[in-house]
């Protein structure tokens, strides 16, 4: 099936800058090398954590490509290409190089806050535009509209270039009626690290992690014991995280794996307003947190 090569752990990985807000190439690369060392399955190249509204049509096709060139361990490589206006969606999906990829992650549309029709629509014209599988994205913490059950259901139904969810409703009633009712090839992935063990053992075939940036590694162990089945060697890892897990996101994300990784060499602590550095106070917090993985 065609979404069995994004089985595991994907990293939904960060754009990296310097202080003068130009992206950090430099650090791109040596994330690359540090993720690939840790034995992650798959990148997600231009997600949220990438800080993509903030970067340029231009500069998201030099990223796009800098990567699928620097992929020396030969990963799958999904690029981010989602937003709130459809026609210009589908415009990206036509004329983006995707030359060394294999997927398109397109989050649900976001502020403008369309029903479900609209949602379906969005999908469907997004389906034919693709030239390559697309994964879809709820977070509705983010776009502020979920896409509920039933649509998610009949976009796997009807959109057959749609080939997975990546659901991060934090709704467990919700993930777990997709899974139960999808059609077979259709395949549901982890949006958020903190729930992505049970929902392996519900059923989903990993997730797109925002933690696996800082311990890639250690986290992909974890998913492939879940996925393996052994639940009792999963589940001190999934507690291990926890708490790491929930300093990303305690004053927003990128903002929070963005210090992981500057205390571990591999990228500075910049970003591109409006998004900004995490408080002194939980800097602290989390060079502490570290202490807990080895």
């Amino acid at each position: 099936m065609l979404a069995s090569q994004f089985k595991g752990t994907g990293v939904a990985i960060v754009t990296p800058f310097l202080e003068d807000g130009s992206i950090d190439w430099d650090g791109l690369q040596r994330l690359i090398v540090h993720l690939s060392k840790g034995k992650v399955d798959y990148l997600v190249v231009m997600g949220t954590t990438g800080e993509n509204v903030t970067i340029s049509k231009e500069e998201k096709q030099e990223i796009f490509s800098f990567i699928a060139k620097h992929n020396s361990a030969d990963l799958p490589l999904v690029a981010g290409i989602g937003g709130n206006n459809t026609a210009d969606v589908v415009y990206s999906l036509k004329h983006t190089n995707f030359t060394g990829y294999s997927a398109i992650l397109s989050v649900s549309p976001y502020y403008n806050k369309p029903n479900q029709e609209g949602i379906f629509q969005h999908y469907k014209a997004v389906n034919d535009a693709s030239p390559l599988p697309v994964i879809m994205y709820n977070v509705p913490g983010r776009t502020g509209m979920n896409v509920s059950v039933q649509t998610t259901l009949r976009i796997a139904r009807d959109c057959k270039n749609i080939i997975a969810t990546k659901e991060a409703s934090g709704n467990m009633d919700q993930i777990m009626q997709i899974i139960k009712n999808k059609p077979e090839g259709f395949e549901v992935i982890s949006g958020d690290d903190g729930i992505a063990f049970p929902l392996i053992a519900c059923g989903a075939i990993g997730v797109i992690s925002v933690v696996a940036n800082a311990y890639p590694k250690q986290f992909s162990d974890m998913i492939r014991l879940a996925l393996n089945g052994d639940y009792e060697a999963a589940r001190p890892l999934h507690f291990t995280f926890l708490d790491i897990v929930s300093s990303l996101f305690e004053e927003g994300s990128p903002s929070g794996i963005k210090v992981y990784l500057s205390e571990m060499g591999i990228c500075g602590n910049h970003f591109r307003l409006p998004v900004y550095p995490v408080s002194e106070q939980m800097k602290t917090k989390i060079i502490g947190l570290m202490e807990l993985i080895s």
